[in-house]
């Protein structure tokens, strides 16, 4: 290590061609797979690669510091500023302005807390936040991708000071501390992966592991001695790369990431880099100049390439656009990175003096300010007509669990109305928590009249044992606990069960195969057989039978405990009664709201799903509870709008509060006490 004398506050690095070329693949990799997933399904674990070169280049200065005169957190963070602040404040206003010309209101306001979020650097807790069953599709979010510059400096709040803490005890506990850390992090991953992969993948205390492994690497490499086996050197940076092109085949988003998987990514990244300059690989590939090239722009390319395809999604009515606009955008990220390379991040940073730092930080702080107005409706998009309001309006209006107390069973929480005997336990997804407005209505309306009322839901989990979907593993243990509660509870009375029964069994024919060329199916539901272990999948497979069976046992199950059992039916759900098929126009001019009938045609085969499911609710000793009778008329035409021509709904599957509050009145006789 150097010595005092020849260290400034921040140790400067030598630059290392061959990392520049592993930021090559790690952007090229995730730009790919956000051009074409089909085409590289494992592109996103670029990012991590991401992670482990982050890592290691600020602990090698941070350690460097160490050694020397001593660390400073304001040059440190005065160095971050100039780094990543030039081309971020760029895009970041882009996106706005762009936004503001083409996005509604709902979409603006959205994007004004993401750019509030970014510039703030919580973009990774914003998006947690966000996500579940409503959540907007991620494709259709500009600044999405800024959750890992979130979650890095989020890291660097934290790192230098562990750091410093260890070095000022022991310079030899450096190393254990981080090991420690390592290993916390890479627990806590696995433990959160599978039961709630959303917090495993976006907060920052499930991705220190891979910051950690690229700081113990640069550990390491300043504590050993500067010459090693060559032969070393070389079936490292071998290693390295197979591991990370496995780690491209062979995981992709339906895998638990990062979970066990994301090791491939990293561990191959820390090989490349230990393998240093000299190895072959790292000189004649990595090193080589179009990897460089790609290497220097890799940062704006990365802050580039999303907000593009995001855009180009929107602007395609939020379906996937050609492929010659997808790679189109894709070049325009290249040249625009080029660009803010080489014209904006290369002088801004050369520049001397606190003024530039200081610039930086008034326009992001500026950005925020815009954003935070955008997000509180203090700003409003160009699209913000009075007709174009009442759309987006709708798609909002959803109340649950508003003027409910959660608790806790079992470590899942429900909500309730109210407590005392004679509870109703409502049962379900989304189309059960649709209802909750009207319950908190009718509470207010009815008071002492109205049943201690459960909701125990959870969107798109079917409330039938044994119906289960791998991407919400969740699902089957929250049904268990909330059916053994029932079961065990003799202060509940009354069982309502109820869920989205068009999205899980109006499939078509549900043993027709799709051919190889078409789209995945939007799930994979499945019922599994707990003897066997067979999986009987609903698309595809003989499922669907299985899984009306299930419930009608469910009901009777209910039924036979002494619970008076209700079933729920169907609404009307389809594209005709989502409210934005009524928008027209061009985001890129005007954009207007069609006036339609206030009536819809309800299909065959929901029609006949109904009547399936009512048999089933008599002949299982239940009680059928019909929403058709207030929403459609006896020739099958259903309600899209009310009298003022508003939408009913807030998409194509869920009725609105606002619209439930009062009208939902066939839900009733299960709300209400037993005279």
């Amino acid at each position: 290590m150097s010595s005092p004398s020849e260290q400034n506050h921040l140790a400067h690095l030598k630059y290392r061609p061959d990392i520049d070329g592993l930021r090559a693949i790690a952007v090229l990799a995730v730009v790919l797979y956000h051009a074409s997933p089909k085409w590289l399904r494992g592109g996103f674990v670029g990012v991590d690669i991401f992670f482990v070169i982050s890592g290691y280049l600020i602990s090698t200065i941070i350690f460097g510091s160490l050694g020397g005169r001593g660390f400073s957190y304001a040059e440190f963070y005065a160095r971050r500023i100039r780094r990543i602040f030039p081309s971020l404040v760029l895009v970041l206003a882009a996106t706005l302005g762009f936004g503001w010309y083409v996005l509604l209101s709902d979409e603006f306001r959205q994007l004004g807390r993401h750019i509030l979020g970014s510039a703030g650097f919580v973009q990774n807790l914003v998006l947690l936040r966000e996500a579940g069953y409503f959540d907007t599709a991620a494709e259709s979010k500009p600044l999405l991708h800024l959750w890992s510059l979130a979650v890095e400096e989020q890291f660097y709040i934290f790192w230098p000071m562990l750091l410093g803490l260890a070095w000022a005890r022991s310079g030899r506990s450096v190393l254990t501390w981080m090991v420690v850390a390592v290993g916390l992090s890479f627990a806590l991953n696995i433990g959160l992966v599978y039961r709630y992969p959303d917090a495993a993948f976006y907060l920052p205390f499930t991705r220190v592991w891979e910051l950690a492994a690229g700081a113990i690497l640069a550990y390491l490499g300043l504590r050993r001695q500067p010459h090693h086996s060559g032969r070393s050197r070389e079936w490292q940076s071998v290693a390295g790369l197979v591991l990370i092109v496995l780690g491209l085949l062979v995981i992709h988003r339906g895998k638990a990431f990062p979970g066990f998987w994301a090791v491939l990514p990293v561990l191959g990244a820390c090989l490349c880099i230990a393998a240093g300059p000299g190895a072959w690989l790292n000189r004649h590939v990595l090193g080589s100049r179009p990897f460089v090239w790609f290497g220097l722009i890799s940062y704006p390319l990365y802050l580039w390439h999303w907000p593009l395809l995001a855009y180009a999604r929107v602007l395609e009515g939020g379906g996937d656009p050609p492929r010659a606009i997808r790679f189109g955008a894709i070049g325009a990220a290249v040249l625009l990175a080029w660009l803010s390379y080489r014209f904006v991040e290369r002088p801004l940073r050369r520049r001397e003096g606190a003024g530039v730092v200081v610039g930086l930080s008034i326009a992001m702080g500026v950005l925020a300010l815009i954003g935070g107005a955008a997000a509180s409706r203090h700003l409003a998009p160009r699209n913000d007509a009075a007709g174009l309001q009442g759309i987006v309006s709708a798609g909002s209006d959803w109340a649950y669990p508003d003027g409910m107390q959660p608790f806790q069973v079992d470590g899942q929480t429900l909500y309730r109305i109210g407590d005392g005997p004679g509870k109703a336990l409502l049962v379900g997804d989304s189309h059960v928590e649709q209802y909750g407005p009207r319950a908190v209505e009718l509470s207010k309306e009815r008071g002492g009249d109205v049943r201690p009322l459960i909701f125990a839901t959870r969107g798109a989990c079917p409330p039938i044992s044994n119906v289960l979907e791998d991407r919400d593993p969740i699902c089957g243990e929250r049904f268990d606990v909330v059916r053994r509660y029932a079961m065990a509870t003799p202060e509940i009375t009354a069982v309502v069960v109820g869920g989205c029964w068009t999205c899980y069994f109006d499939i078509g024919d549900a043993r027709a195969q799709p051919q190889a060329s078409a789209p995945p199916p939007p799930d994979r539901y499945y019922y599994l057989d707990r003897q066997s272990g067979t999986r009987h999948y609903l698309r595809g497979g003989d499922g669907v039978d299985r899984a009306f069976d299930a419930l009608a046992a469910e009901l009777r199950s209910f039924k036979a405990a002494g619970k008076t059992t209700y079933l729920l039916l169907p609404i009307p759900v389809g594209p005709d009664f989502e409210p934005r098929t009524r928008l027209t126009g061009d985001r890129l001019g005007a954009m207007q709201a069609s006036a339609v009938t206030p009536m819809a045609p309800l299909t065959a085969s929901q029609a006949a799903l109904r009547e399936r499911l009512r048999r089933v609710a008599v002949d299982s000793g239940a009680i059928p509870i019909d929403p058709q009778p207030t929403l459609c008329q006896p020739d099958g035409q259903c309600r899209r709008t009310d009298a003022q021509g508003d939408p009913i709904y807030k998409d194509g599957v869920h009725l609105r509060a606002g619209f439930v509050r009062g009208a939902a009145t066939y839900l009733d006789p299960a709300l209400l006490k037993p005279r």
